[in-house]
C-alpha cells in the first residue's frame, strides 16, 4: 500500500513583492581597489601565492561555496575572479543558485525564516519557482542546472543581471555546477518541483564537478562556507578521480586545499581530532584539511568573516598576478 503524499496543489504562493526582504542591492559590497583590503589572517598571502602559482601553470583553482558568500554582498568579488580566469570552476549548493538569482531578478533576497515559518509561507514565493522550469527544460537539452540557472539569468535582460556568479559563469564559458539535497531548498516545496529533473541536472552536475577534480594536480580547492555539502561532494568526487588515475599510473595529490568557516578548529588543523573532541564532527577539518592531502597536499584554514577574507585574498591574487596569466 503506497503511503498517502502532500498535496502540492493546496499551496498558496505569494509574489515576491510581497515578501520582506533582509538583503538588498545596496548591502552588494563594491570591489576595493587592490591593496586596500586588510588581510585578517596571515596565511592568506601563502594561500594567494598558491593560486597565483598554479593559474601562472595553467592548474586549476576550484571553488565551492555555501549561499553567504552572496547574502554577505560579495558577488562583485566572485565575478571578477572568474572574469580574470583565476576561478576556474564554480561549485554551488541549491541556496546559492536562489539567492543570486533573485538578486538579479528584484535585486534583493533572503527572507526571515522566524518571520515566515509561523504563517507557513516561508520558501512559497511564485518567481524563486520558476527556477524548477529552469532545471526541467536544461536537463531537456542535456545541461545540468549551473549551466542552465546561469544560461537564463544572462539571456533574461534581468535589472540586475550583471551581479550573477552563475550568469558570469555561463558568459566566461567556465562550468558552474549546483549540489543539491532534494528537500533542502525553498524551490523543493513548490508544486512545479520535479524531483526527477532536479536529481538528473544535479547529478550531471556532480560529474562535471568531478571531471573538474581530474585535473587537480598542482591546483587549489577553496571550501568556502559549506560544512556539509562542499567536503562530502569533494570528498566523492576525489575518490572516483584518484580510481581513474590510480588505473592509469598517475597521481592526485601534489595540490592546496583550504577552508574558510568561523569554527575554532584550535591549533592543530592538520591532524584529525580524536572521536571524544567535538572538532572531529565539523567535516571540513578531516576531509578537506587532512585526509585528502595526507599523500602529499598542503591545506590551509582562514578563520574569519567572509567580508573580510574573500577581498583580502582577491586583492591579493591580482597584485601577484599583474603581469597576467601564462596561458590567458
Amino acid at each position: 500500500m503506497p503511503y498517502p503524499c502532500f498535496d502540492r496543489s493546496r499551496l498558496r504562493l505569494l509574489p515576491l513583492e510581497q515578501r520582506i526582504h533582509d538583503m538588498h542591492l545596496d548591502e552588494v559590497l563594491p570591489l576595493e581597489p587592490q591593496g586596500t583590503a586588510k588581510t585578517p589572517d596571515a596565511q592568506v598571502p601563502v594561500l594567494a601565492e598558491r593560486i597565483i602559482a598554479a593559474r601562472r601553470l595553467g592548474r586549476p583553482v576550484i571553488l565551492m561555496m555555501g549561499a553567504h558568500l552572496i547574502k554577505v554582498g560579495l558577488s562583485r568579488y566572485l565575478i571578477d575572479l572568474i572574469d580574470r580566469g583565476i576561478v576556474t570552476h564554480l561549485a554551488c549548493n541549491g541556496a546559492s543558485a536562489i539567492h543570486d538569482y533573485e538578486l538579479a531578478r528584484i535585486g534583493a533576497t533572503t527572507e526571515s525564516v522566524a518571520r515566515y515559518i509561523s504563517e507557513g509561507q516561508f520558501g512559497l514565493w511564485e518567481e524563486t519557482g520558476h527556477l524548477n522550469d529552469v532545471v526541467r527544460e536544461g536537463i531537456s537539452e542535456g545541461i545540468g542546472a549551473g549551466e542552465a540557472i546561469g544560461r537564463w539569468i544572462a539571456e533574461s535582460g534581468f535589472p540586475h543581471g550583471e551581479l550573477s556568479v552563475l550568469a558570469a559563469a555561463y558568459e566566461r564559458r567556465i562550468p558552474a555546477t549546483i549540489h543539491v539535497g532534494i528537500g533542502n531548498d525553498i524551490i523543493h516545496e513548490h508544486p512545479n518541483c520535479d524531483g526527477a529533473a532536479w536529481g538528473a541536472a544535479s547529478y550531471r552536475d556532480f560529474l562535471v564537478f568531478t571531471q573538474a577534480v581530474t585535473d587537480l594536480e598542482g591546483g587549489v580547492f577553496l571550501n568556502y562556507g559549506t560544512a556539509v555539502m562542499g567536503p562530502e561532494v569533494y570528498l566523492k568526487a576525489l575518490a572516483m578521480a584518484r580510481n581513474v588515475a590510480h588505473q592509469v599510473g598517475t597521481r592526485i595529490s601534489a595540490f592546496t586545499t583550504a577552508v574558510f568557516d568561523l569554527q575554532d578548529l584550535g591549533r592543530d588543523v592538520h591532524h584529525t581530532p580524536d572521536k571524544s573532541e567535538p572538532a572531529y564532527y565539523f567535516r571540513p577539518l578531516k576531509t578537506i584539511l587532512v585526509r585528502t592531502v595526507q599523500d602529499g597536499g598542503q591545506s590551509y584554514y582562514i578563520r574569519g568573516d567572509h567580508r573580510a577574507t574573500l577581498p583580502a585574498l582577491h586583492g591579493l591574487v591580482l597584485r601577484g598576478l599583474e603581469g597576467g596569466l601564462a596561458d590567458g
